[in-house]
C-alpha cells in the first residue's frame, strides 16, 4: 500500500519572513487564496503576531483585513496561525496571547503551532490551554538544535512531555537548517517513538543547502506530514520546495498528495511580483559547514554586519561569528531561535565592538541572567559570566522587574477604553495608536492590477503573440474584443 505524504504550506508566512521581510502586500497575496485552497495542502500557514508591527506600520495595511480576505478564498483548507511565549524583545502579558487567539479563530482560523525558546513544557502547558479554550488545534514546535546538551535523550524526554499534553500534533521544527541528513535518520525514530502516537511534521530549512535531504530522510523514517514553500518563495534561508519535496518523494515510492497545476499557478504568480519588486529569488545554497558552529540565522548575519558596518568594522564580521558561538557556549547552549539568537548575536557584536567582553550589556541579557527570559538559561549560564553580568548597578535594579500580567480591562482603558474592538486593541499594542490612525488614514489595501491572475495582464500578455491579429475575452455578462490593424503608411 502505498503511503501519502501531505504538505504544509508556509508560502505566505514562513516563506515571505525568510525571504521578503514581511514585505508581502495583501495584493500580492488575495489573488492566490483560492489556487491554495485547491492545491490539496493538510493546512496553509497564514498569520503571526510578529507580522503586525511590520503590516501596520510599514506597509500601512491591516493584518485582520488581510486574514478575513485570504480566509473568504480558503474555506476547505484549514488556516493555521503562529504563535510563541515571546516576541523579539519583549514579554508579553497572557491577556494580550489569549485575545489574538480568539481574533484569529473569529476571521477562521482552525490551528495555532505554538513554540517555546526552550522547548520547556510549562510554557507549552499555557499557551495550549489557551488555544484550546478559543477553540484552535494546538501543535506544539519541538525545536531542534545542535550542543552537547541536545541529545537524543533530550529530544524523547521532550517529545515525551509534548505528547502528555494531548496536542494535535507535534513539529519537529528546524528554524536554523541545521538538520543533516545523518541526524535525520538518527532522529526521527526517537521522536516518533515517544510521541505516544500524536501526528509528527517537519519543519526545516534550506539555510546549509540539506533541506530537501532532511525531508526526504524524515518520510523514509515515518514523517510523512511536511513543511514546505511554493517557488521563488522556497528555498535559501527559507523552507524546501514543494515540487522537489514532492518529486523525489515520489521517485521513492511514496505519493505526495498534491493538485498541481494550481501550484504552478501561484508560483507564477510570486515569480512576477518578485521580478516586478526585485524581492529575492529564493534559491537552492551551497553546504555551509560553519553555520552548524555558529548557528546564526541567516537575517540575523545581515543584521549583524549593519552594526558592524556603522562603526566602521565591517571586516570583523567572522571574528563576531565565532565570538557567537563562544557566548552561546557561555549562556548555556540556548537554542537559536527568537529572541535568544538576538541576544547571543547583539552580546558577541557588542564584545566585538567594544574590545572587552562583557564590560557592556544588553537590558535583555541582564534578564537572561535573572531568568526572566526562561529559568533554564540562567540555570546554565557560566557562573563566572554570570557572576559579572549581574554585578552591574542596573542588574541590581532590574531584579526587582516583574514581567507583565496586565488584563485585558487595564488594556482597554490604557489604550483607548472599552469602544475598541479586539482588533483594534492589538494593533494599537503590537504597532502604537499613532501608526494605526496611519494605516487607517491610508485607506483599504490596493488591489494588485499587474497580478498575472489580473485581467490587465492577462490582456497584455496576450496582444504580445505575434501570430494573433484578435483577442476576445467573454463571460457572463461581460465580453472584451481587441483587434491589431495595420497602419496606413502614406507615400508623399
Amino acid at each position: 500500500m502505498t503511503t501519502h505524504v501531505r504538505f504544509v504550506d508556509t508560502t505566505v508566512r514562513d516563506g515571505q519572513q525568510s525571504l521578503w521581510a514581511y514585505g508581502m502586500r495583501t495584493g500580492m497575496m488575495v489573488p492566490v487564496a483560492g489556487l491554495l485552497d485547491s492545491a490539496g495542502f493538510d493546512a496553509i500557514e497564514l498569520g503571526t503576531p510578529m507580522e503586525i508591527r511590520k503590516c501596520v506600520r510599514e506597509l500601512r495595511e491591516n493584518p485582520w483585513e488581510r486574514h478575513r480576505l485570504m480566509a473568504r478564498g480558503i474555506k476547505k483548507t484549514p488556516l493555521r496561525a503562529i504563535h510563541g511565549s515571546f516576541s523579539e524583545f519583549e514579554i508579553f502579558p497572557p491577556s494580550v496571547h489569549q485575545l489574538w487567539d480568539e481574533c484569529v479563530v473569529a476571521i477562521g482560523f482552525r490551528q495555532v503551532r505554538i513554540s517555546d525558546c526552550w522547548n520547556d513544557p510549562a510554557q507549552w502547558r499555557w499557551r495550549v490551554q489557551q488555544a484550546r479554550k478559543a477553540g484552535l488545534d494546538p501543535i506544539v514546535n519541538l525545536i531542534f538544535s545542535v550542543s552537547p546538551r541536545h541529545t537524543d535523550e533530550y529530544y524523547a524526554r521532550k517529545a515525551r512531555e509534548a505528547a502528555a499534553l494531548k496536542v494535535f500534533r507535534i513539529c519537529l521544527k528546524d528554524p536554523g537548517g541545521l538538520l543533516t541528513p545523518e541526524r535525520t535518520r538518527d532522529l526521527v525514530p526517537v521522536v516518533l517513538g515517544s510521541s505516544g502516537g500524536i501526528p509528527v511534521e517537519l519543519h526545516t530549512h534550506c539555510t546549509t543547502g540539506l533541506g530537501l535531504l532532511c525531508c526526504l530522510e524524515a518520510i523514509q523514517g515515518g514523517i510523512t506530514i511536511i513543511n514546505t514553500a511554493i517557488p521563488p518563495l522556497a528555498e535559501a534561508s527559507s523552507n524546501p520546495s514543494v515540487f522537489d519535496v514532492a518529486k523525489n518523494a515520489r521517485s521513492l515510492g511514496f505519493d505526495p498528495v498534491m493538485n498541481e497545476d494550481p501550484v504552478q499557478s501561484i508560483a507564477g504568480h510570486f515569480d512576477h511580483i518578485a521580478k516586478r519588486e526585485g524581492f529575492p529569488m529564493g534559491m537552492p545554497v551551497e553546504y555551509d559547514h560553519y553555520q552548524l558552529i555558529h548557528q546564526v540565522p541567516g537575517g540575523m548575519i545581515s543584521n549583524l554586519r549593519h552594526q558592524l558596518c556603522r562603526v566602521g568594522m565591517e571586516s570583523r564580521l567572522s571574528e563576531t561569528l565565532e565570538e557567537a558561538a563562544r557566548v552561546r557556549e557561555e549562556f548555556g547552549y540556548p537554542i537559536m531561535v527568537t529572541p535568544l539568537s538576538q541576544f547571543v548575536g547583539s552580546q558577541a557584536a557588542i564584545n566585538v565592538i567594544v574590545g572587552e567582553r562583557y564590560r557592556q550589556v544588553t537590558d535583555q541579557v541582564i534578564k537572561y541572567a535573572l531568568g526572566f527570559w526562561g529559568k533554564e538559561g540562567a540555570a546554565l549560564m557560566d557562573p563566572e559570566v554570570k557572576d559579572r553580568i549581574l554585578s552591574s548597578p542596573r542588574a541590581k535594579e532590574l531584579a526587582l522587574w516583574e514581567p507583565p500580567q496586565t488584563s485585558l480591562k487595564e488594556l482597554r482603558e490604557k489604550l483607548g477604553g472599552p469602544g475598541v474592538s479586539d482588533e483594534d486593541l492589538l494593533l494599537r499594542f503590537f504597532a502604537g495608536a499613532d501608526h494605526v490612525k496611519a494605516m487607517r488614514a491610508a485607506g483599504p489595501y490596493k488591489r494588485d492590477a499587474d497580478s498575472p491572475s489580473s485581467l490587465t495582464h492577462l490582456i497584455e500578455e496576450l496582444l504580445k503573440q505575434k501570430t494573433h491579429r484578435q483577442v476576445s475575452i467573454q463571460k457572463a455578462g461581460f465580453s472584451v474584443r481587441l483587434e491589431k490593424r495595420a497602419e496606413k503608411i502614406s507615400h508623399d
